[in-house]
């Protein structure tokens, strides 16, 4: 299903803002919602690499680094 180049895709976003591609017809899995952007394996894909560009949780990148101590 997910290896099938002709099917609908869409591009997901979780909380954590960490994105990944799911099958247009699928139910999502829960705490995942549509990010905005429809199109075929390899389009989303590439939306995907131009939109996560900080592949950090979003939860870790709002923490107080470490070194600020």
């Amino acid at each position: 299903m997910f290896d099938d180049e002709t099917r609908a895709f869409r591009v997901v976003r979780n909380d954590e803002e960490q994105y990944s591609v799911w099958p247009v017809g699928r139910e999502l899995p829960a705490g995942w919602s549509e990010a905005g952007k429809r199109g075929t394996k390899a389009e989303c894909l590439a939306h995907v690499d131009r939109s996560w560009t900080d592949l950090r949780p979003a939860s870790l990148r709002r923490s107080p680094s470490v070194d600020e101590g």
